[in-house]
């Protein structure tokens, strides 16, 4: 699990109102908490050996500063944004711009959408997800690069909608 992956489920935990989410893979194992009192959540990140053989192997909190470094330098970005409609993934997968790699984008910026119109594909599982508008309006940004992991509620388009 890398620093972006991190930072996503840090930023996804504190927008859901969970209090405490536990998370064990392989060989990490992440605690984010957050208290009633303030709202920046305490993670705590613990790597886990790979055979016990060393007891100064595990890691603990030492990355967590760094972690809950970028979300609030993201508040201001997301005021700018905030006049603008977010499209988020509504599934975990690979984001895809095109139907098929000969065929033209879904969508570019600039372009008029109408609610109901196909943005994107999201494949998971071998099967191609048509992600469509609930919303009219000219798509502002496109926050996702083609090809890409999407996690679940990652912003995927900024839409304008006047």
């Amino acid at each position: 699990m890398d620093l972006k992956e991190i930072q996503n489920l840090i930023r996804f935990v504190a927008k859901s109102g969970a209090s405490e989410v536990k998370l064990e893979m392989d060989d990490v194992k992440i605690t984010i908490k957050t208290g009633e009192d303030d709202k920046a959540p305490t993670t705590f990140l613990q790597q886990m050996p790979a055979m016990q053989m060393a007891p100064q192997a595990p890691v603990a909190a030492a990355p967590a500063p760094e972690a809950a470094a970028p979300v609030a330098p993201a508040a201001p970005a997301e005021d700018e944004n905030s006049k603008y409609i977010t499209i988020k993934s509504p599934i975990i997968g690979t984001f895809y711009r095109k139907p098929a790699p000969d065929k033209p984008m879904f969508v570019e910026v600039g372009k008029q959408i109408s609610e109901g119109d196909v943005l994107c594909v999201i494949e998971a599982m071998k099967l191609f997800n048509e992600i469509e508008s609930e919303v009219s309006g000219t798509i502002v940004k496109i926050l996702v690069d083609d090809s890409s992991p999407v996690e679940f509620d990652q912003p995927l388009f900024l839409v304008d909608p006047s």
